[in-house]
């Protein structure tokens, strides 16, 4: 994300602190969509992952007038999302990798054309990573963080991101190159 994003941002933050309502409005604009992807992303179900944000809103008002940096609301808004997804599925660990079956075959739902092509091999590939891996994957190449936004995200150091970083992109060489991993 851009410093001029996280800059407008944190105007908007210290806007709402001042009492200008409609800069809410523009930051639940900027984030709802992305934090339901990300919730989803753990959750496997919509209807959780929107019940998730909804909640991790509330966080956010009530913690926003204490947020030490406005401009690291992007990461911070979505540490917030992270941290209530994890308990949800500490709760229904059982309920969700059905879930998670469901989703990713491709039999038995729409998300997949049936396909043999090479993104849905690197996907497959993916799947097969452990979940700090895949996560790490998404929130860096999908989401567009940097390292050190995905060390708050995940509350990690930023070392253990490029870790596991550089052994999700080795993993993947090796799966897709070797086409072994089916």
């Amino acid at each position: 994300m851009g410093n001029t994003k996280k800059i407008f941002e944190g105007l908007l933050v210290l806007q709402f602190r001042t009492g200008n309502k409609e800069a809410l409005t523009f930051l639940v604009k900027r984030y709802n969509t992305k934090m339901c992807k990300h919730a989803f992303w753990y959750t496997y179900d919509m209807e959780i992952a929107k019940d998730i944000v909804q909640d991790s809103w509330r966080t956010i008002l009530k913690k926003l007038h204490s947020l030490k940096n406005p401009n690291s609301f992007g990461s911070w808004a979505m540490r917030i999302v992270t941290r209530k997804s994890i308990d949800h599925l500490k709760r229904n660990h059982s309920d969700i990798e059905k879930l998670k079956e469901y989703y990713h075959n491709p039999r038995l739902n729409i998300h997949s054309d049936n396909k043999e092509s090479d993104l849905l091999k690197v996907y497959d590939a993916i799947k097969k990573l452990p979940g700090n891996q895949q996560a790490v994957l998404r929130l860096f190449y999908l989401e567009e963080y940097s390292l050190r936004e995905i060390s708050e995200i995940m509350n990690i150091s930023e070392g253990t991101v490029k870790s596991r970083l550089y052994h999700a992109r080795e993993k993947l060489k090796t799966m897709v190159n070797n086409r072994n991993y089916e």
